[in-house]
Formats: structure tokens, C-alpha cells, sequence
């Protein structure tokens, strides 16, 4: 729409930059489909501020089951998605705190199906969108199904679930012209998020780089809500859940996630499975916050908040458990995409808390199961089933595949002595907890606090993350095409911190908004880097690609893929062509990918081949130019043999290597001193300070 047109629409509400004007129209009243006024359509219907949402808020379940039937039958939402098979084994007993089963033995362990994706694109679109990545488990528990459907970011968008229907139609493609897809820098995204100063919070993680990931093993995994865990004795905790993987936490550059989308659309779905076919399997810690009500009583943020976490500084990490994925689905359709998760699935032991984001997941994923999967047996889908016996007087319905025998269909009966039985206190019962008696649509006080927790992120990131903050807001909102939305949004960020917003104003080329005073409610928190968390593994695990063409010396290009390979890291002799390249001193050398078609952005470092005519030939391919190029721009770890100079040079590299960040050289002979500088190099992930000079 033009910034100075009137709307298309006549019955839009315009908006400016202060306030949106309300037009006296009887067409600009929001109604159900039944056609009833509606007092407030932005939150559920709860038994007091604080309490469980109602199921007899037809006002959410109409919207929201809209919503959940409006693409069939592709998911609405986490659609592009890459799964595996592995186990869940316990390393420290929480009896203590919860009577569940599968969480009270050391060693014990459980299978789980594992299921990664992106939010916003369809099941076409690629893998390095800007986004939020679905991680979600399905435990394949001994008392039933335990799902624990999460993201790689602790926060959220909006704190009810009213809202979500609103949010997701606001980031899919623009219905008039259905454009972007997978993507969130357009207009009808950023005007839903100016208009919700809650979502501050979580967009600062969006722009960050936890939402362009290395590896879907380089990420962690959270529950969002807080969880209640009930012991033997009855009594409740409160719980996040959290997994940390043991390949430490790492993202790509903004430059790079680009062109990965155009050399390898399937990155993160090869990665993951070639990790798990090579025997690299990917492995994650699983921990917990444990506190009590008494204890969120204290804190300056409501724990039924989702837009909010914890800071480990409050309440640390407690690792109890290990999950390793090593097999890989058999077939793609029957279980990456008919797999079918639902936060409703519990054991005993654990519970919901009145989290009104979380109690509008608990009615919406069943819901779209429905939809999605043909009917109320999606559960009997193989990769769906319980590993536990399952018992009950269901039957029929579209899609049953269980032959039940007998009479009886419903309980309680005497006709089949009685069978199945409730199992009373033994089985799942919801912890009783008192609750106001009043029926509103209001958020509790301290759920008015959207700028704190985006500031405690913001100044825990470090001077390499906060930059790529503020240069995510500049692209997407240079993208944006509506001044007024661009305003709002430089507002919200001036809420945060006044630098920040004066930066990604210059960032898009508009005036400093207003400057607020924004209090610290509470401290830094360094467990919120991405380089809190390096893992543990060193290269294991790694991609290398060593670029080579006719005339190389064949004893120097072995020697390190030899060495590279015995540490654990994947090595690529990268060539012309596929055509065997002829060595100066040991006949041909296999090549595994072309030039072309491998480009340096699918490395994690790289490492150029000597010899003088193989180093000529490379210097007249622009491909081989750009591979060097894209490394050290994207500040990757570059190894060179004698005479590569010349390459580097040609490719951009400063005249004076000696010194430069992450470029080492090597000798043909390849000493220790050097294969231990090269694997510290590669470990670092990447070298920053060329980042900066970059940019100066």
C-alpha cells in the first residue's frame, strides 16, 4: 500500500505513528462467525488473571480452530522439518521431584523421535530462513507418550494464545500477492509485532543469530512454558526445560545463510543426516530449572509469561539427563511428516502450569491432528504409537486400524469384568491447585513488563552478537515499506536501549527516536551468549573442504585431511570438475565435489593445495576466487601450502598475512605444532576480528 494513498480497503483502519483511530463504522467491529460483538479478542478467558483458561471460551476455539483448519494438509506452521530416531537415558534421578517413570533411574532408557523445523516457511521453501526453529521429542515413555514440543529460543512472540492465529497470519506471505515466503522482512510482520510491545523480547532473539544456525546439532532446545513436576508424595514444582548440545552453539553469518539457500537449500536436512549416517551422532544434555511458587512469588517477572525465562543466574541448569540421535528415519513421509506431536501428552508426574499460551496449545495441536492426519486415529500412524500397551473403550472412527473384539464399547461396564479400570492415585491426575474464582479477559500485572527481559538479552550478548542485531533490524526493516511501521518499531527498541534503536535508525537511514530510561530489573546474564556454550567436541564433527586442481602436491593435501579425519571432521577434496586431479609426485587424486556445485559457504574452514600449476590454474577460475573470498569474509579458518599466496592475494586477502586472524600456513611436511594450530583454529568457529576490520 502507498505510504501517502488512502488504504485500498475502505473499511481499514489507517494508522499513524502514535495511536490507532477507531472509525464508527459498524463494518470495523470485530464480530465471531456467528456474528456477536467481541469485548476483547487478544486474551483467553481465564479463571482469574493468573488462572487455567476455560474451556468454554468459544471465543478461542472458534479462532483458533479456523485457524488450525486453514492448510490441508500441510502443517500451517513448522511444515519444513527433518527428524531422527535415537534415546533419552537418565544420569541423575529426580524422584526427589516427579514420580514420572522414565525419569527416575540412572541408566534408564527411552526411546524418542526427534523433530526439527522452521516456523514460518512452507515445506518447500529452505533451510537458513531468519527463524525460529521447532525442536520437539516425542518420549516413547513406559506409562504413554510424554511430547515435549519446543523452540531453539526460550521466549516467545505473545502471551496468549488468542493472539496466535493473528501472529502467524501476520509472518506467512502476504495474502494479496502471497510474497515472502519463509521470510519475516515485510510489512504485514512488523506491523503485528510494532503494535505488540510484547514481542520485543523474543525479536531481539529473532535478529540474533539464533535464528540462523549452523546445524540443527549446534542448537539448543527449550521448553518455553514452565511445566509442573508432581512427586510420590503429591507435591509440585515448577520446571523449564532445557537441552545443550555437545557440539557446543553456533549460527552463520547473515551473508552466508543467503547463499547457503541458493547452493544447498537441504543444509541443515543434510547435515543432520550425513552426521547420523557417518557414526557422528548428534547428542544433547537435558536439564531442568527447578523452583517453587514461593520462589516465583519473589521475582520482578511472572513465571506463567511467556515471553520471559529464567536467567540461570536465578535458578541454574540442573543436567539430569542425555539424548543421542543415531538412526535415521526410513521413510521421510511416514514419519518426519506424519509424526504427531501434542503438549497435551503426559505421563504421570508431570503437569501443566496456567501458562495461557501453553493452555491454548493444549486445544489447538489436537485439533489440527484432526485435520491434518484425517481423524481422531492418528495416534495408531506407526511412528505415533505408545510403546506401552494401550487400553481403552474407543473405537471407530476414520483410519482405525486397531480390531478390537468383545461387546463392549464403553465403561463403567460388567460385561467385561470391569476392564480397563481407572487406576486412581497410580495414574495421571492434575495437581490441585487453588484458583480465583472470577471469570476475565485480563493479564495479570506483571505481565505489563515487555522491555526488561529484551534489555537483560541485549547486554548480555556480546559486541560481535549485539552487531549482528542491530544490522538483522536494519535488513529487515529496510525492507519495510511502511515509515509509520518503521517508527513504531524504532520506538519499541528505544524502550530496550537507546543504543540500539540510534543504531539500526542509521541502520535504515531515519531520525533517533525518542530516548526512554529503561531500568536494569536485573543483571547481565552470560549464560544468553551463544559463546557461553562451545561444547565439548573441538572439529569432531566439522566440515572441511581442501581445494586442489592438476598439479598438486599430493603429500601435503593427505597429510592434513589424513590428520583432520583421525579428530573427527569431515574432509572434502574439492576439484575443478569430479574428474581426478593429477598430482606433481603421486599419480591422480579423487575428488569428491565439484567447484561449482561446493562452494566455500558449506565449509567450516578451508584449506587451499600447493603446487605452482595447480595454484595457476586456480587464479583464472572465478570460482575458485569467490570460494577464498566468501571464507574470509565470512571469517572462516584458511590453511594454505607454500606458493598459495599468490591465490590468497588474488582472491581479496591482505598483502601481509603474518598475523591475520585464522589464515596459517603450513608446510609440506605438516609438523604437529602446525595440525595443533590448525584444529585450535577450526574450533574457534570464527575469527571476529576480521569481522570488524571488514566493516571499519
Amino acid at each position: 500500500m502507498s505510504q501517502n494513498k488512502e488504504p485500498r480497503n475502505p473499511h481499514a483502519v489507517p494508522v499513524d505513528t502514535l495511536k490507532l483511530h477507531r472509525i464508527d463504522d459498524s463494518d470495523s467491529w470485530l464480530t465471531t462467525n456467528q456474528g456477536t460483538p467481541l469485548g476483547d479478542n487478544q486474551r483467553s478467558l481465564k479463571q482469574g488473571e493468573r488462572g487455567p483458561t476455560l474451556l468454554e471460551d468459544f471465543i478461542l476455539r472458534e479462532k483458533i480452530t479456523h485457524f488450525d483448519h486453514e492448510r490441508i494438509p500441510e502443517r500451517v506452521v513448522h511444515a519444513r522439518g527433518s527428524a531422527a530416531h535415537g534415546y533419552f537415558e537418565v544420569t541423575e534421578s529426580l524422584s526427589d521431584f516427579t514420580s514420572a517413570s522414565f525419569l527416575q533411574t540412572p541408566g534408564t532408557r527411552t526411546p524418542v523421535f526427534v523433530r526439527f523445523s522452521t516456523v514460518a516457511g512452507g515445506s518447500s521453501s529452505a533451510d537458513l530462513a531468519r527463524d525460529v526453529r521447532g525442536f520437539a521429542v516425542k518420549f516413547y515413555t513406559d506409562t504413554g507418550i510424554f511430547d515435549l514440543v519446543g523452540n531453539n529460543i526460550p521466549v516467545f512472540f505473545i502471551q496468549d494464545a488468542m493472539k496466535f492465529p493473528d501472529l502467524i497470519h501476520a509472518v506467512k506471505p502476504e495474502p494479496h500477492h502471497g510474497m515472502p515466503q519463509a521470510a519475516s522482512a515485510h510489512d504485514t510482520f512488523w506491523d503485528f509485532a510494532s503494535l505488540k510491545p510484547e514481542s520485543t523480547h523474543m525479536l531481539l532473539w529473532a535478529m540474533s543469530d539464533r535464528a540462523i544456525p549452523r546445524s540443527y546439532r549446534m542448537m539448543q532446545g527449550f521448553g518455553i512454558h514452565t511445566f509442573r513436576l508432581i512427586n510420590a508424595k503429591g507435591e509440585s514444582f515448577f520446571v523449564k526445560f532445557h537441552w545443550r548440545p555437545i557440539a557446543g552453539t553456533y549460527s552463520v553469518l547473515w551473508d552466508e545463510a543467503i547463499k547457503i539457500n541458493g547452493a544447498d537449500p537441504d543444509f541443515h536436512r543434510r547435515d543432520l543426516w550425513e552426521a547420523i549416517e557417518s557414526g557422528r551422532h548428534p547428542e544433547w544434555r537435558f536439564g531442568v530449572q527447578i523452583f517453587t511458587e514461593e520462589q516465583a512469588e519473589r521475582w520482578p517477572f511472572d513465571i506463567l509469561d511467556p515471553t520471559k525465562l529464567i536467567p540461570e543466574e536465578l535458578v541454574p541448569v540442573r543436567e539430569v539427563g542425555r539424548m543421542v540421535l543415531d538412526r535415521n528415519p526410513d521413510n521421510f513421509f511416514a514419519e518426519t511428516e506424519q509424526v504427531a506431536f501434542h503438549p497435551g501428552h503426559l505421563v504421570p508426574g508431570l503437569d501443566f502450569s496456567n501458562d495461557p499460551l501453553l493452555q491454548g496449545r493444549l486445544f489447538s495441536y489436537l485439533d489440527t491432528q484432526l485435520s491434518r492426519l484425517g481423524g481422531p486415529n492418528f495416534h495408531e500412524i506407526p511412528i505415533n504409537r505408545a510403546h506401552c500397551p494401550v487400553h481403552n473403550n474407543q473405537r471407530d472412527g476414520h483410519m482405525r486400524q486397531t480390531i478390537n473384539k468383545g461387546r463392549v464399547g464403553y465403561e463403567p461396564n460388567s460385561l467385561a469384568g470391569g476392564c480397563p479400570m481407572q487406576m486412581g492415585a497410580r495414574g495421571f491426575n492434575s495437581f490441585a491447585q487453588a484458583s480465583d474464582g472470577r471469570k476475565v479477559r485480563a493479564d495479570p500485572e506483571r505481565f505489563a513488563d515487555h522491555f526488561s527481559q529484551a534489555r537483560l538479552f541485549w547486554r548480555s550478548q556480546s559486541d560481535v552478537e549485539q552487531n549482528h542485531i542491530v544490522n538483522a533490524f536494519s535488513f529487515e526493516l529496510s525492507k519495510v515499506e511502511a515509515p509509520a511501521i518503521r517508527h513504531r518499531v524504532l520506538v519499541q527498541l528505544a524502550q530496550v536501549d537507546g543504543s540500539l534503536a540510534a543504531r539500526v535508525a542509521d541502520g535504515v537511514g531515519m531520525p533517533h527516536p525518542p530516548q526512554y530510561k529503561t531500568p536494569d530489573v536485573l543483571p547481565p546474564s552470560p549464560a544468553l551468549s551463544l559463546f557461553a556454550h562451545p561444547g565439548e567436541l573441538g572439529i569432531h564433527g566439522r566440515r572441511i573442504g581442501i581445494l586442489v586442481a592438476d598439479g598438486v602436491e599430493e603429500r601435503g593435501v593427505t597429510s592434513v585431511k589424513n590428520t583432520l579425519e583421525g579428530v573427527g571432521a569431515t574432509v572434502k577434496l574439492v576439484g575443478p570438475t569430479l574428474k581426478p586431479v593429477h598430482s606433481v609426485n603421486a599419480g591422480d587424486v579423487a575428488i569428491d565435489c565439484a567447484l561449482a556445485t561446493s562452494p566455500s559457504l558449506l565449509y567450516d574452514a578451508i584449506v587451499i593445495g600447493g603446487g605452482d600449476a595447480a595454484l595457476a590454474a586456480l587464479r583464472s577460475m572465478p570460482h575458485a576466487l569467490e570460494f577464498v573470498r566468501d571464507a574470509y569474509l565470512h571469517c572462516k579458518t584458511i590453511a594454505y601450502f607454500p606458493g598459495a599466496e599468490s591465490l590468497l592475494f588474488s582472491a581479496g586477502l591482505p598483502q601481509e598475512l603474518s598475523g591475520l586472524a585464522g589464515v596459517i600456513a603450513l608446510s609440506p611436511a605438516l609438523e604437529l605444532k602446525e595440525t595443533d594450530e590448525l584444529t585450535r583454529l577450526i574450533t574457534s568457529h570464527r575469527h571476529w576480528s576480521r569481522e570488524s576490520a571488514l566493516s571499519a
